[in-house]
């Protein structure tokens, strides 16, 4: 089970604060497992945690085997959390890097449609020169604007080098059931298709064909990642504040309600970056509406000390800090000697570089909260498939229970189509003109 330590807020709230909460998150956790508040339309993603492999399961891994034989790079095309999730994942496990020298076998994995950006266009277009690649293509509409345009692009290239009929046998579509543009498009052209649940919203569908194909073609242990949330939903039903999902919802809403208007999510794990990107997506499309929400941002230690130290440090009293920490690796790095010393080093000749990184967590979390910046701690555990579909999980459910203590409905997000009408009317899409 996750450990918050909540040791290092005392001061900016107290215990009868935390205490006078306890009926609240009750029954804001009752409204998550019993559908009774606004949104429980989109509550699937609490049935998708599993033991044992269903039917669509088997499918997946199916289609991620011939993936992996046939494919140098296999093209994940989605954006939000039809990216996020996935990405988040297969970084996590297997670091930022984790494309340099794989191939056939053990396939490249590329992420495009969440940008409009040329320059990375092309850079993909290079990547993928005299490679032999397979695309998904991750959307409940298929009508999304970026996901779409590169999905045109890159389905007319895999029809140039394959042919029409080869090109069948590398696109996969993963999309609603029954309805939009994708799923027609899927059924007229013969496509592999995986569902979306319609009751699963994009930024919840990491435990969905959305985040399982593509952590199943990296070669991730996807039943064992369902077995981790599974076993996560079962431990986070406690109804009481031994639950840790209780206490990061209660605390980050006091702390919120004392004026800590900024969450900063930290990491000393640079591989932690893209799950930090979809946390951020996770809170705040699912809290910021209605004049309210904390805002969400992500920040990885020990290299952001040196951009945004001095801010946390001295900076507005508006924030408060949530530190993730992992169990230390089995496989240690050891710092050398010098013998000139010239670097001044040599006092840590013989320590484990994760010594040095567990006194750099130490040193900067003292100095924050002597600074006055609360500071929760989230102690994970050992990093593995398993801890992967826990930590899902329990930042979904800590989502819904936050929410819908702050009184807003945790699976809408009303304010995303407004940039898309302007942006549809300057692009003069049909429906859109100027009034």
């Amino acid at each position: 089970m996750i450990k918050v330590d909540i040791s290092n807020v005392w001061g900016e709230i107290t215990l009868p604060d935390l205490l006078n909460m306890e009926k609240d998150v009750a029954a804001a956790h009752a409204t998550v497992m019993d559908g009774s508040g606004e949104g429980s339309d989109f509550l699937g993603w609490l049935n998708l945690p599993a033991t044992e492999p269903t039917e669509e399961i088997r499918r997946i891994q199916a289609a991620a085997a011939r993936i992996r034989e046939n494919s140098d790079v296999f093209v994940v095309i989605g954006i939000g959390g039809s990216y996020l999730g996935p990405r988040a994942a297969i970084e996590l496990l297997q670091g930022a890097n984790h494309n340099i020298g794989k191939g056939k076998g053990d396939p490249q994995i590329f992420f495009a449609g969440n940008g409009l950006s040329t320059r990375a266009w092309n850079e993909l277009c290079r990547l993928l020169e005299s490679k032999d690649f397979s695309i998904a293509i991750i959307s409940k509409s298929g009508t999304t604007t970026e996901p779409a345009i590169a999905t045109r692009a890159l389905r007319w290239m895999l029809e140039r080098k394959y042919g029409t009929d080869g090109a069948k046998q590398r696109i996969f579509a993963i999309t609603d059931p029954v309805k939009g543009a994708l799923r027609q498009m899927a059924s007229e052209e013969g496509w592999e298709t995986f569902v979306i649940p319609a009751s699963v919203g994009g930024r919840f569908s990491v435990l969905s064909p959305v985040g399982l194909l593509p952590m199943a073609v990296a070669g991730i242990d996807i039943m064992q990642v369902l077995r981790g949330a599974a076993e996560g939903k079962k431990a986070y039903d406690i109804r009481s504040f031994e639950n840790p999902v209780w206490l990061y919802a209660a605390v980050r809403n006091l702390l919120y309600r004392r004026g800590k208007a900024i969450e900063l999510l930290e990491s000393y794990d640079p591989a932690f970056k893209m799950f930090g990107g979809w946390w951020q997506q996770l809170f705040g499309e699912s809290e910021g509406k209605d004049g309210k929400g904390l805002f969400p941002v992500y920040a990885e230690l020990t290299a952001d000390l040196h951009s945004l130290g001095q801010m946390i440090q001295q900076g507005q009293r508006n924030l408060f800090e949530t530190m993730i920490r992992f169990a230390p690796p089995t496989q240690t790095a050891v710092v050398g000697s010098d013998y000139k010393n010239l670097d001044g080093l040599n006092y840590l000749a013989g320590k484990t570089l994760d010594f040095v990184d567990e006194k750099a967590y130490l040193g900067t979390l003292a100095a924050h909260v002597d600074g006055g910046v609360p500071v929760l701690t989230m102690e994970m555990g050992e990093l593995d498939d398993k801890k992967l579909g826990e930590m899902f999980y329990f930042f979904e459910l800590a989502c819904g229970v936050s929410a819908y203590l702050l009184g807003v409905n945790p699976f809408n997000q009303p304010g995303v189509e407004f940039y898309k009408r302007n942006m549809f009317r300057l692009l003069g899409k049909p429906g859109y003109e100027a009034n």
